[in-house]
C-alpha cells in the first residue's frame, strides 16, 4: 500500500484538489438554489389550557410557565433551520389560558380546514376541541394530557398523540420491576382522580407483566410530612412483605416522603422514587445531548417531558411535509399529513434510539420511556 501511494502521489494529489474544489462549488451553487427556493409557510398553533395548582406540601419543582412552549419553541427553530434549504418557514402562534371559555374561543378562532394545532388541556376540552377539528378538518396534537381513555373509548378522529399515556409509562415500568423481580407491590393512591387513574393503569400494568398486587392502601391524610414522615409513614406501610412500593400521587402530595421511610427497606416507584416520563434532563444517549444542551442555551433551563412532547409533534409536522412524496402541494394540509404520519412511511428520528413511529388505531406516538429516578 505505501508503494502504490509513492507512486502515485503527483497524481492523485492534483485528482484530489480538482475533485475538492469541484465538490465545493457544486456545494456552494445548489445551497444558493436552495436558498432562493419560494418558501411555504406553515403556521402551527399552541393552546394551553393552564392547569389549577392546587397546594400541596412539596413545592421543590414547581412546573415551569413555560412548559410545552419551550419545546414548541425549540422545535420552530429546528424546523426553520432546515427549512432554509428545503423551502419552509415555520411560524409558532402561542396562547395560554385560565378559562375554559376562553380556550374555546381560541379553538373556534384559529380553527381552519387545514389548521396545525398543538393542544394541553384537560380530556373533556381536548375532546371538544377534537370536535371542532372533524368538523372543519384540521388537526390536533395531543402535547400534554396521558389520560388513557383518550386513546380508547373515546377515540379522537383527528387528534394525534406525542405525549404518552398513563399505561405507556406504568407498562415500562412494570416491564423493568418484572426484568428485576420485584414482583409483590404495595399500591399506595392519592384522593384525586388523577391518581385513582394511575392506579388503575398501575394495576392494569402488574397483570400483563405477571406482577401482585400485595396490599392496597388510600392516603387521606392531611399530616404536615415535613416534620412526620419518619414516623407516620414507617407506620402507614406495615403489612404483608412486598418487593417495591408503588405510588399515585400525580400531583406530588406526599409521594416525595415515601423513599426511605417504608416500614419495609424497599425501592419507591411510580409517580415519585423511580418514575417512568417522556424525557428528562438525564437521557444523553443517541444524540440527546445535544437536543439537552440546545434546550438549555435557548431557555436556561431543563427540558422536561412536556417540552418534548411539543418538540416530537413541531418536528413531526416538518418530517412530514419533507418525507411525503406521493402528495406534492399538499403534504402541508391537515388531512393528508394525518394520514401519512399513521402510514407505514413515515418515521421521526427524536433521539430515543429507535425510529418513532404513529400507531394508526389511535394516533399515539410509539417511543421508548425513560426509567429516572430523583435529583436533587
Amino acid at each position: 500500500m505505501p508503494l502504490l501511494m509513492e507512486k502515485a502521489k503527483p497524481v492523485f494529489l492534483a485528482a484530489t484538489v480538482t475533485c475538492l474544489v469541484g465538490g465545493i462549488t457544486s456545494y456552494s451553487t445548489t445551497a444558493e438554489a436552495a436558498l432562493k427556493k419560494p418558501k411555504l409557510e406553515v403556521q402551527i398553533h399552541y393552546l394551553r389550557m393552564m392547569p389549577k395548582v392546587r397546594p400541596v406540601l412539596s413545592n421543590l419543582m414547581p412546573d415551569p410557565k413555560n412548559s410545552g412552549q419551550a419545546g414548541a419553541e425549540l422545535g420552530i427553530k429546528d424546523n426553520n433551520t432546515t427549512g432554509r434549504f428545503t423551502g419552509q418557514h415555520y411560524q409558532l402562534n402561542s396562547q395560554h389560558f385560565t378559562s375554559e371559555e376562553a380556550f374555546l374561543a381560541a379553538v373556534d378562532q384559529v380553527i381552519n380546514p387545514d389548521a396545525l394545532i398543538l393542544v394541553d388541556a384537560p380530556s373533556h376540552l381536548l375532546a371538544k376541541a377534537d370536535s371542532r377539528a372533524k368538523d372543519q378538518g384540521a388537526l390536533l396534537f395531543n402535547v400534554g394530557n396521558s389520560d388513557d381513555s383518550l386513546r380508547t373509548s373515546q377515540c379522537l378522529n383527528n387528534t394525534l398523540h406525542t405525549y404518552p399515556s398513563r399505561a405507556m409509562k406504568t407498562d415500562a415500568l412494570a416491564q423493568w420491576l418484572a426484568t428485576r423481580r420485584f414482583s409483590d407491590w404495595l399500591l399506595i393512591q392519592g384522593p384525586e382522580a388523577e391518581d385513582k387513574a394511575y392506579a388503575d393503569a398501575l394495576k392494569r400494568s402488574a397483570k400483563r407483566f405477571g406482577s401482585k398486587i400485595v396490599l392496597e392502601k388510600q392516603w387521606s391524610f392531611d399530616t404536615d410530612l415535613r416534620r412526620t414522615a419518619q414516623k407516620e409513614l414507617p407506620l402507614f406501610t406495615q403489612g404483608p412483605d412486598y418487593d417495591v412500593v408503588l405510588v399515585a400521587d400525580e400531583a406530588g402530595d406526599f409521594g416525595h416522603y415515601v423513599p426511605y421511610n417504608t416500614w419495609l427497606p424497599r425501592p419507591v416507584a411510580g409517580t415519585q422514587g423511580l418514575t417512568p416520563t417522556a424525557w428528562n434532563k438525564v437521557v444523553e444517549q443517541w444524540g440527546a445531548a445535544q437536543l439537552q444542551s440546545r434546550f438549555e442555551k435557548q431557555h436556561q433551563r431543563h427540558m422536561n417531558d412536556r417540552d418534548y412532547a411539543a418538540w416530537a409533534a413541531i418536528r413531526s409536522i416538518s418530517e412530514a411535509i419533507l418525507q411525503n412524496k406521493q402528495q406534492a402541494g399538499e403534504q402541508h394540509k391537515a388531512l393528508p399529513m394525518k394520514q401519512f404520519l399513521i402510514g407505514d412511511k413515515f418515521h421521526l428520528a427524536a433521539f430515543k434510539g429507535h425510529k418513532l413511529t404513529y400507531r394508526n388505531w389511535n394516533g399515539q406516538l410509539r417511543q421508548p420511556i425513560p426509567l429516572v429516578q430523583p435529583t436533587s
